[in-house]
This record gives C-alpha cells, sequence and structure tokens, in this order.
C-alpha cells in the first residue's frame, strides 16, 4: 500500500459473507452490524499505530469476531514495536466500553443495544486474545517466544500449538457444548490460517533473513552461535534470534576455530549463492 493512502484497503473474508447472508435469513443482522462496527474498530487500532511506526500496509481483511491486517513487517521489526502494533488493536475494547458506558445515559438509544455491543465487546476482546494464529493472542504469544528462541523455532511452534488449540476447542466445543455453526466456522478460519502460514513458513523465514542482510536486523546485543565446520548455512540461520546480532564460531574436526561474522553467512547465501556447502568449507581459507 502506498505510504500516502490514508484510509487501508478493506477486503472481506468469503467466511464473512456467509455469516452475512445467514443473519438476513435469521434477522440476525443488527447484531451482525455490532460485531462488525467492533471488528473495523479493533483493526482500525492496528492500523493507526501501524501507520505511526511507517509499516508497509497491504489492507484489512474483516472476518466475523476479528480481522487480519495485511502487512510485510511482521518477524523485521524491533519486538516492542510489534507488541505495541498488537496491543493497539485489544485495547480499542476499553475505548469502546467507555463509549458505551456514556451512550447508556441517552435515551433515544435502546438498552438493549448498548447491553447487545457490550456483550459482543467483550467476546471478541476475550477472543482475540487467545494464544492462537493469527488472533492476537498468538501474535504475542510469538513476540513473547522470540525474546527466548531463535525465530524459525518460535514461529514454527506457533503454528503447531495454534492447529492443537484450534482443534481442541473443535472437539470440545462438539463433546461438551451443543453444536453451532459460527464456532464450525470460526475453528475452520483460524485452522486455514495456520495451514496457509505453514505453507508460507519458509517465505517468512526468508523474509526475516533478507530484511538482516539489507541491515534491518534492530539488533541490541551480540550473542555467539557456535557450530561444527560440516553445518551448513542453513544450520547457521535456524539459531538466528530476533534483536540479536550473532558472531558465529566455527571449529572443525583438528579443534582449529574461527570467527565469522553474520552478515558473511548473509552475504555468501544471498550474493554468492552457496546454498549447501558445508560453512567449513564455505569460509574455508579463513580458519587457522
Amino acid at each position: 500500500m502506498n505510504s500516502h493512502n490514508v484510509f487501508p484497503k478493506i477486503h472481506i473474508h468469503p467466511i464473512l459473507l456467509i455469516f452475512i447472508f445467514i443473519s438476513f435469513i435469521t434477522g440476525t443482522f443488527l447484531e451482525l452490524a455490532i460485531i462488525l462496527t467492533i471488528v473495523f474498530i479493533h483493526e482500525l487500532g492496528h492500523y493507526v499505530m501501524a501507520r505511526h511506526f511507517k509499516w508497509r500496509i497491504n489492507g484489512i481483511m474483516l472476518w466475523v469476531f476479528g480481522g487480519v491486517l495485511d502487512t510485510d513487517e511482521h518477524g523485521n521489526r524491533p519486538i516492542k514495536e510489534e507488541a505495541l502494533v498488537t496491543i493497539a488493536g485489544p485495547f480499542q475494547h476499553v475505548i469502546i466500553h467507555l463509549l458505551l458506558f456514556f451512550l447508556s445515559f441517552l435515551t433515544f438509544i435502546p438498552s438493549s443495544m448498548i447491553e447487545t455491543a457490550i456483550h459482543y465487546n467483550s467476546v471478541i476482546l476475550l477472543f482475540n486474545l487467545l494464544p492462537i494464529w493469527p488472533l492476537d493472542g498468538g501474535k504475542l504469544l510469538l513476540l513473547m517466544l522470540s525474546k527466548f528462541l531463535p525465530y524459525k523455532k518460535a514461529h514454527y511452534s506457533v503454528i503447531i500449538s495454534s492447529v492443537l488449540l484450534s482443534i481442541s476447542f473443535l472437539i470440545l466445543q462438539i463433546a461438551v457444548y451443543s453444536f453451532t455453526l459460527s464456532t464450525m466456522l470460526i475453528m475452520i478460519f483460524l485452522l486455514m490460517e495456520n495451514r496457509r502460514e505453514w505453507k508460507q513458513r519458509y517465505y517468512v523465514f526468508m523474509r526475516f533473513l533478507l530484511h538482516r542482510y539489507e541491515g534491518a536486523s534492530h539488533a541490541s546485543k551480540i550473542q555467539p552461535i557456535r557450530v561444527s565446520s560440516d553445518s551448513t548455512i542453513m544450520d547457521v540461520f535456524s539459531q538466528f534470534r530476533r534483536g540479536r546480532k550473532h558472531s558465529i564460531y566455527i571449529t572443525n574436526s583438528d579443534r582449529q576455530r574461527m570467527v565469522i561474522d553474520e552478515n558473511d553467512c548473509l552475504y555468501s547465501f544471498f550474493y554468492k549463492k552457496q546454498y549447501n556447502q558445508p560453512i567449513g568449507e564455505v569460509f574455508v581459507n579463513n580458519i587457522h
């Protein structure tokens, strides 16, 4: 999206179209309109904060009980910055609650409508805080894990745990509670999103590495990585962490050791195309 555009492009997920169709048939369009208004305000919170940090934004995808801010920046910005963009969405629910409180004193607004809005505002907030990707809770979980684990491992862990949690919620809904079409569609959506994220995991990781190669690592600390000379460059990359600048210590079979900067590995990978060679062969002339 062009940075000069003030308003984001809005996309509607196919599952939301199904809900809109059902709402017309069942006479619940007013409830759905309230939900979509809350979701839109929620996503605007993400959008405004992301624009504040000059993120590249492609648009907003709306679906029932949530939405997705389509951006290329996840994984490439400082963790604190991503956390602020993520929290900006849930924070809008606090503002909505305060607004509904003041609106409740206006006599021309039916109390039933205020109560319905308060109910859905609370439900949407709690739902979005579930630790499931791509909900805000899932994104916060990824940020938390990224502080302690390599980025690749943290990303994979969040996707796998999100799939397991989505399936568990679906089984629990069917086995314990009464079946509802809305719950089924929401869980299917979450599973589809995690399937898509899993299929794109290599692209996401390459984007993470490419931004580091271009000098956008936002590193605040230096952390060494120790590998053997028969490790591949990708083995080294799999240990890269967000917010860390890495020095790579390479040891061969004769216990000879060399130290290289992470930029040397990134340069060999992206510029020299040395994908599968052992790292000891790539930098063989430097071992001493």
